[in-house]
């Protein structure tokens, strides 16, 4: 049976002032469905570039992306992403920003009593139905990014596509963050890709965790399985053997073995 979401074969150069540059190469990974796999690795690795070529936001150079057998060639609402900067619209409220995204997706298929109902939804989903009537700069960085977890939800993505959504948060708010986006992956089922730096917030989220070797032509490293039953607490975790190993094992990867390995000639 062929995977949910397969990377194949994925290179991407990209042409510069000194001559082409190779940002990636042979990135193959299978995701199942339902699966939450957390993409790691140092600065300049690619790892924004592999996600963005899953979004359909980057055509990549060689091999390509299928989703349920179909080729990823543009963006499309089966792949939302949620990026670090919120990008919510400043002069629409909280229930606008998530609205104007129904409307989009779904002004075909729902009525209008429907599409507002979906997007007070999932407002309520993340925890921000409070503040329907809020613009953007009257309400916290991470109330930001809640209403752009529930943009992203509310367009009911196949694939939803994290890139550092809580990089810019303080350790409170993040660690709140994670907690919802837990609950809301085990309640929805959906299938996630997260990048991150945070080897703590990679083994606590994540089914799998895939380790991205050094720029240029990164590539998968290796790929760490995480053993843990759901739901998962993080204060139960921290002296936890299997989350201790796991750490461990990224943290190595990361300063030790993040060189790409050697290519040889045939």
């Amino acid at each position: 049976m062929s995977a949910y979401l397969s990377i194949s074969n994925v290179g991407m150069t990209f042409k510069g002032a000194n001559g082409p540059f190779i940002a990636l190469r042979d990135i193959e990974l299978e995701i199942s469905s339902g699966e939450f796999v957390a993409l790691i690795g140092h600065s300049g690795c690619g790892k924004s570039t592999l996600l963005n070529i899953v979004a359909g936001l980057t055509r990549a150079t060689t091999g390509g992306v299928l989703l349920q057998g179909k080729e990823v060639s543009d963006p499309g609402p089966d792949r939302a992403v949620v990026f670090q900067n919120h990008s919510l619209l400043p002069w629409l409220t909280v229930y606008d920003n998530v609205r104007l995204a129904v409307d989009k997706v779904h002004g075909g298929a729902k009525t209008r009593a429907e599409r507002d109902e979906w997007t007070r939804h999932n407002l309520a989903l993340v925890g921000m139905d409070h503040a329907l009537d809020k613009r953007p700069q009257e309400i916290s960085g991470g109330m930001k990014q809640r209403v752009g977890i529930a943009r992203a939800l509310a367009m009911e993505p196949k694939v939803l596509l994290l890139d550092e959504p809580f990089g810019a948060l303080d350790a409170l708010t993040r660690a709140t963050l994670q907690d919802t986006v837990m609950e809301l992956h085990a309640k929805l089922k959906n299938t996630v890709i997260m990048i991150t730096h945070d080897v703590d917030e990679a083994v606590l989220l994540s089914d799998r965790v895939v380790m991205m070797t050094n720029g240029p032509a990164a590539t998968i490293g290796e790929i760490l399985k995480v053993d843990l039953p759901r739901p998962r607490n993080r204060l139960t975790l921290a002296g936890d053997a299997e989350y201790v190993r796991c750490r461990k094992e990224i943290m190595e990867f990361l300063y030790a073995r993040h060189r790409a390995p050697a290519v040889h000639a045939a």
